[in-house]
């Protein structure tokens, strides 16, 4: 299962944390990792790219971390509560669970 842990402070987010995996299909043919992979390391780029605001992550095989260290714009708030959306909508899925979102105060 692919737990994703977001994380707030106040209404503020701080980060997110992707871990796991989904094991709806082999690797290379999991429709659920792309999935998630796709929105959490596209909002990371997009909050970059888009918003200006700093951004630090570590990336490794079934693992990401992301950390907002000077906050969030409102436009970088809006993509995180997008990616959010997302997320939610994928772990409704077909029932089972291959996916967990998990919003955690720090």
């Amino acid at each position: 299962m692919i737990r994703a842990f977001i994380y707030r402070k106040g209404s503020s987010y701080t980060g997110y944390h992707v871990e796991g995996h989904a094991e709806y299909a082999e690797d290379g043919k999991d429709i659920y990792c792309a999935a998630v992979s796709m929105l959490v390391i596209n909002t990371a780029n997009c909050i970059e790219k888009f918003c200006g605001d700093s951004v630090d992550g570590t990336e490794e095989t079934g693992l990401l971390d992301i950390r907002f260290p000077d906050g969030l714009s409102d436009k970088g708030t809006l993509l995180v509560e997008t990616m959010i959306k997302g997320l939610k909508d994928l772990e409704k899925g077909d029932g089972k669970p291959y996916l967990e979102v998990i919003i955690e105060e720090e």
